[in-house]
């Protein structure tokens, strides 16, 4: 990456690739079964308190992070064009991998047939594992050791029964193949992190459920690392939020993202598109780059995007993409994120309750 001389007041360093990376081809998978918000309420307070999504995507009995990851993956390599033994890592983030010991990333690079000559690694960061592994697959392109790596985020995120998070924590998530911006359909611009050891939400060895901060996940947590992330990176490059056709943010609900956009500048329909959480949920290390697949969906070249994710404990990682010509024909080359939305079959909580199982039978 360069040493850019960052903003002159502030000091901000973005990151810039010596050689120019862009996204080449994207893909999500969201699950087909729906558990709606007011089904959790119905069970824990007798339909007395409101939801803050409408439904949340639930992955199966035969779905996990490794299954959904190669079906986005899929989708990413039908819009990229390439072979998958052209890439040169394939990196997995998620808080849900399906084996304590044994990686996602050589499960998915078997799976599409990227071995063997191939890096696969694991990535965690809470929510935004998923942007943790597209920004090592950039430096890694960016660097020119490879051509093209994939990053992904994707997750089946459980929350406590009857706890705050159960409305919200989902399944689901994107996958990102990243090589030489000449060839990419959306060039990256620009990166930057702002972390701190901000312990609002975690999950110790060989316990079940996550534990969060209430309130606190909100302020200092989610806002301060958003706003500070994407602020310093547009201050860096001179930029401003009418410089952008789009911004996505992290959404573990509906209301932090528009907030979270509100406070940076943004108007609510530059954050619209992106806003899947509504009816899908919280899918934690995808929650972010999903909606960035449903604005890719739909962008024109020359637009840009500005998406910044949010990862408990805590940091953020915001991006400035721009939009090629190429977008317009690798668009309906895969699934769009719209249609497997539509795609949707109700479950009541029973049926959650066995996919997910939040029944432990010894």
């Amino acid at each position: 990456m360069k040493k850019n001389e960052g903003h002159e007041q502030t000091g901000i360093k973005p990151l810039i690739p010596d050689r120019k990376v862009g996204i080449i081809g994207y893909g999500a998978y969201v699950p087909r079964y729906r558990l709606p918000g007011t089904e959790v309420a119905r069970i824990w307070t007798d339909g007395t308190s409101g939801s803050p999504v409408k439904e949340k995507a639930v992955a199966g009995l035969d779905e996990d992070v490794a299954t959904m990851s190669i079906e986005a993956a899929r989708n990413a390599l039908a819009r990229a064009g390439i072979a998958a033994n052209e890439l040169r890592a394939v990196w997995v983030g998620s808080e849900s991998h399906p084996y304590a010991v044994k990686p996602t990333g050589t499960i998915v690079a078997e799976a599409i047939g990227a071995v063997p000559s191939i890096q696969a690694a694991d990535f965690q960061f809470a929510c935004k594992a998923g942007t943790e592994a597209i920004v090592a697959a950039i430096a890694l392109v960016g660097s020119n050791m490879a051509d093209y790596a994939m990053g992904i985020g994707m997750d089946i995120a459980q929350g406590r029964p009857g706890d705050s998070l159960e409305y919200t924590a989902s399944s689901g998530g994107a996958a990102y193949i990243l090589g030489p911006a000449e060839k990419s359909l959306a060039e990256i611009e620009a990166v930057y992190s702002y972390v701190t050891d901000t312990p609002d939400f975690w999950r110790r060895q060989e316990q079940k459920y996550p534990e969060h901060g209430q309130r606190f996940t909100g302020e200092p947590a989610y806002f301060k690392h958003i706003t500070e992330a994407g602020k310093a990176l547009m201050d860096a490059l001179k930029m401003k939020p009418e410089d952008f056709a789009y911004g996505v943010f992290h959404q573990p609900n509906t209301k932090f993202p528009q907030r979270a956009g509100s406070l940076l500048g943004f108007k609510p329909e530059q954050t619209a598109v992106g806003l899947l959480s509504p009816v899908i949920g919280n899918t934690y290390a995808g929650a972010s780059i999903i909606g960035l697949t449903a604005i890719l969906d739909q962008a024109k070249p020359g637009e840009r995007i500005l998406l910044v994710s949010y990862g408990s404990g805590a940091g953020s990682d915001a991006f400035v993409i721009k939009v090629t010509e190429a977008i317009t024909e690798r668009q309906k080359l895969a699934t769009l994120t719209a249609d497997y939305i539509q795609r949707r079959t109700e479950i009541d909580y029973a049926t959650y309750a066995r996919y997910r199982g939040k029944l432990a039978m010894k």
